[in-house]
């Protein structure tokens, strides 16, 4: 066991990336051969799971922007809300593209109120995050009463139907046009040639480039950009800086409240970006009270299961959308179910890990709580409607408990900052 993950330590993290993604498949395939359904490796999951990951992703970037600055942010959820409302409004009003920048700017005051708060007056990052997620549902309803209520098809809790924001298919890979002309749809022959996990794959692989909205590779794109804005650039060094060092920052003449507040703001108009998302035809169409279902506090969990890494958040978007689009066309709770036995080899998997490391008390933890998942597979034929919305943060308390030594947050997060204390 560590001989492979030696050899795979020495990969370049995109092979890396693609060993991992094909066992994951391999187990998603040998599942769906044992539980009698195909939803599992379906092409429509693929596209379902990548719209509802992006909320969840853009949010995410936008904690860790916010945590890498050094000040911690449980206000995503409001911020959610605020691109919500601000973002159906501005579609309405103004256009889809138009829509998603005022989400943006709604998310981005919600952010500029958090680092006054936090920043400027030193009140406790969680007690303003907290007066945030409570104070946005009040004020879109304040707003809604005042603007939607007095519109064709909106009313006090929803917003009138949103714009489209257009769509694109990658050429050759899924079929899509190029200057007219339909290419060839690769991933769609191997996906109807039934071959065992190839087709699986495949099919996968096709919803993750067909029919995507124009917002949604944006929000992807986002990914490596950022890695690069913090990883590459001399702005990246000094936020980074605030969140690690800020006294040491400080020393060397880095305006640490400026960085500070160029952090938060960020992270407030990438939440808003993923709040407009919701209200645009990908998700709802609408803006509708209590939409966000609590995005965000599932992507401050992709934050940590992410280790304050684009790369990671993203893994851990996809990872967290994958049972929300499951679970939406899956009537009869099959492939729902069928996810506890997933979880069963996942659970036995860290177990066999653990052991390799002779940590004996986490193998035993894993192995008891992965026959637990094993039992309720095999002695039900369904699992509860909130066995799906509870799943991420499953996933993230097993993180914590068996890879908590993995994780590694700024070392000044959540710290109030005073200039010239040290």
């Amino acid at each position: 066991m560590s001989s492979l993950s030696g050899l795979l330590g020495r990969q370049p993290t995109w092979v890396r990336w693609m060993i991992y993604a094909a066992v994951g498949v391999f187990v998603l395939t040998v599942v769906q051969g044992f539980s009698g359904t195909e939803r599992l490796t379906a092409i429509t999951t693929s596209q379902a799971m990548l719209r509802w990951s992006v909320p969840i992703l853009l949010a995410g970037l936008g904690g860790m922007f916010c945590e890498r600055a050094g000040v911690v942010n449980i206000g995503l959820e409001g911020m959610l809300i605020l691109g919500t409302w601000f973002g159906a409004w501005g579609a309405v009003t103004y256009g889809g593209w138009a829509g998603l920048l005022i989400g943006m700017i709604g998310g981005a005051l919600g952010g500029l109120i958090h680092a006054v708060a936090t920043v400027t007056f030193g009140i406790d990052h969680i007690i303003s995050g907290v007066a945030i997620n409570v104070t946005a549902p009040g004020l879109a309803r304040f707003l809604s009463s005042e603007v939607f209520i007095n519109t064709e098809g909106g009313s006090i809790t929803q917003s009138p139907r949103t714009p489209g924001l257009g769509k694109f298919t990658f050429p050759f890979l899924a079929g899509g046009d190029l200057f007219g002309w339909d290419t060839p749809d690769v991933l769609g022959w191997f996906t109807r040639q039934d071959w065992f996990f190839v087709s699986d794959f495949t099919g996968l692989a096709k919803g993750l480039v067909a029919q995507l909205s124009l917002a949604t590779m944006l929000a992807f794109a986002l990914v490596p950009f950022s890695a690069w804005l913090l990883w590459r650039t001399r702005f990246g060094l000094r936020l980074r800086i605030c969140g690690e060092h800020p006294v040491g920052g400080e020393t060397q003449g880095v305006n640490i409240y400026l960085y500070k507040y160029i952090g938060v703001m960020i992270s407030g108009a990438l939440a808003g970006f993923g709040g407009a998302f919701i209200a645009s035809p990908e998700l709802s169409g609408i803006y509708l009270e209590g939409q966000t279902n609590g995005r965000g506090f599932i992507a401050l969990a992709a934050v940590i299961f992410g280790n304050w890494r684009p790369g990671g958040i993203m893994a851990g978007a996809l990872l967290f959308g994958y049972p929300f689009g499951l679970g939406l066309r899956d009537l009869d709770g099959s492939a729902s179910h069928a996810l506890l036995l997933i979880n069963t080899i996942a659970l036995l998997s860290v177990t066999a890990w653990a052991l390799s490391r002779r940590r004996r008390v986490d193998a035993a933890l894993a192995a008891v709580l992965g026959l637990g998942a094993a039992l309720w597979y095999f002695l039900s034929s369904t699992v509860p409607d909130w066995w799906i919305s509870i799943l991420p943060f499953v996933i993230v308390l097993v993180v914590l408990i068996f890879f908590s030594q993995r994780l590694r947050m700024p070392q000044a997060n959540g710290i109030i900052y005073r200039k010239g204390e040290s």
